[in-house]
């Protein structure tokens, strides 16, 4: 099994972890990290951690970070399942973080941080 990474559009992240650790930054939507996620997922990758981790919904923040290690073989049901369900959660809610105040915008990065940065902790990336 290769090296994890993490998969993240959240540049808080970027910042926090610094140049050389193993994230992959995306600019996008909260939602295409998910389907990024799972197009790796269906190459191979096994999630590490839950993609709708905490209480905040999707559409409540734009951030998202999952961590995902690469395997060679076959597509690991568990995980896909997992990032399926995230996405089609997203359907489910009203999207907010558009209505947000910019300083607000902050705060939704922490959040996404803190929650990465608890998982971080169970794992070894």
């Amino acid at each position: 099994m290769d090296r994890g990474y993490i998969l993240t559009n959240n540049p808080l992240v970027v910042e926090k972890l610094g140049p050389g650790a193993p994230v992959e930054f995306l600019e996008c939507s909260y939602k295409a990290v998910l389907e990024a996620a799972r197009d790796r997922i269906h190459q191979g990758a096994k999630l590490l951690s839950h993609p709708l981790s905490g209480s905040v919904k999707p559409g409540e923040t734009p951030y998202k970070s999952v961590i995902l290690v690469n395997g060679k073989g076959d597509v690991d049901e568990q995980s896909l399942a997992l990032i399926e369900n995230a996405i089609l959660a997203c359907a489910k809610f009203q999207q907010r973080c558009d209505r947000y105040r910019p300083a607000v915008d902050l705060d939704c990065r922490l959040i996404d941080w803190t929650l990465l940065e608890s998982a971080l902790a169970s794992v070894i990336v």
